[in-house]
């Protein structure tokens, strides 16, 4: 209880404030040993009942072994072993699509970085540096992954819009439904205002826009990972599975392991539970655990560069993924 209460608090400290939520853990170099006794950032916090759950059936196991005995029951390994490889097979495809959706979700935002520092460098190569275009479109990119990132995580993007933008824009995209898309028309409407005042040449002006679609892309395809989720039947039909194999397992092995039966069992139980908790952590990308994407230090590294580019300073200050139990 103690080490939930701890888990519980820095948990808590982690999500309050853009300052504190980066989530994603980035250790150092640890002993393995070491490495045996973190708890942050493991899923055992999240399965902890479900292992003493296991216990409980151990327990019950031994103490009812002689009893079902009697009474002709037997329960022996040899079906659970086909049962866990089976599952096994199951948990490992999980897995692989969740890691899977993970990985896209890191790509896209890899994308807006690299397509919104194109775009910044294209419009410094033909603007003058003091040019208040750089400024209004560099809000809008930077403004534009903000409420990305408020979007995914379902939270207010208000105080972030209020910091980059004027108030009548702000006012303007909160009004609009898709507020992030309306904050890429506005970007747009910039860069074609350029061309009609002929700072653009139609060349030029095609290369922009081919950013601006590539941000569009990035929004699409973030928007379809927060809304379609791994098919709930399969999932449901696998954490049935995993749990009636765990709580059988005490019954099957206590008749050769009797008073060992709780360790192997919350084992072998250990071992299906973290991974059914790790894959749905996992799905989905966007969160606030532990192993999601670091979504406000991508923001931030995002907003740093573009405003370098354009010399504007000061700089935010640097935020970096969740360091609070690096063992160093």
């Amino acid at each position: 209880r103690l080490i939930d209460n701890l888990y519980s608090v820095f948990r808590d400290n982690d999500q309050s404030g853009n300052s504190g939520s980066q989530t994603m853990i980035i250790r150092p170099e640890q002993h393995w040993f070491l490495r045996l006794f973190d708890w942050h950032g493991s899923v055992l916090s999240k399965i902890i009942f479900r292992l003493l759950l296991n216990v409980l059936m151990s327990i019950i196991a031994i103490i009812s072994y002689q009893w079902y005995e009697q009474l002709g029951i037997h329960l022996t390994v040899a079906p659970f072993s086909l049962l866990g490889i089976a599952i096994a097979i199951f948990l490992g495809f999980r897995n692989s699509a969740s890691y899977s959706r993970f990985v896209e979700a890191r790509n896209l935002w890899g994308t807006v970085l690299i397509a919104e520092r194109t775009l910044v460098r294209q419009l410094r190569n033909i603007l003058p540096a003091e040019h208040d275009a750089h400024r209004r479109i560099v809000s809008y990119l930077v403004a534009f992954s903000w409420s990305l990132k408020h979007q995914l995580r379902k939270t207010d993007p208000t105080a972030d819009l209020r910091r980059l933008l004027p108030e009548e824009r702000v006012t303007e995209i909160l009004a609009s439904s898709m507020p992030t898309n309306r904050i890429l028309l506005l970007a747009g409407n910039e860069i074609g205002q350029l061309r009609e005042a002929g700072k653009l040449s139609d060349i030029t002006y095609g290369l922009m826009d081919n950013k601006l679609d590539e941000l569009a892309h990035v929004l699409g395809g973030c928007e379809r990972l927060a809304t379609t989720p791994v098919p709930f039947a399969y999932t449901l039909i696998l954490q049935r599975t995993v749990y009636l194999f765990c709580t059988l397992l005490p019954f099957a092995l206590v008749g050769d392991l009797h008073y060992m039966t709780p360790f192997v069992s919350v084992f072998i139980s250990y071992t299906f539970l973290s991974w059914d908790s790790l894959a749905e952590e996992l799905e989905d990308p966007f969160g606030t655990a532990a192993n999601d994407l670091p979504l406000n230090a991508m923001c931030n590294t995002i907003e740093r560069n573009l405003l370098d580019m354009t010399g504007q300073h000061p700089l935010p200050e640097t935020l970096r993924p969740d360091r609070y139990f690096n063992l160093t």
